[in-house]
């Protein structure tokens, strides 16, 4: 019963690795080197770097999403006055 276990984990592993190295291989911004290095860092370190390059890849993508960034100026309205209050 434990090897069952076992093949489970790995079979998550192995799926895991290769939807990382499949995303990370259909990327523009990356270099044919990068892209080669960061799929075999995958593969030698199989758990701690697929989750690794994936979140570092999906924080880079949510940073780059239009909207991503802050609304608004401020304190200051549109024509470049502070207003406060009184």
């Amino acid at each position: 019963m434990e090897l069952n276990y076992w093949y489970a984990f790995f079979t998550v592993v192995i799926c895991l690795n290769i939807i990382v190295s499949f995303s990370i291989s259909k990327r523009d911004d990356l270099d044919i080197i990068q892209k080669s290095l960061q799929i075999l860092i995958i593969w030698l370190l199989p758990l701690i770097a697929s989750i690794g390059f994936w979140l570092f890849h999906k924080s880079q993508d949510d940073d780059n999403k239009p909207g991503g960034g802050k609304f608004g100026g401020g304190s200051n309205d549109s024509i470049g006055v502070s207003s406060s209050g009184d």
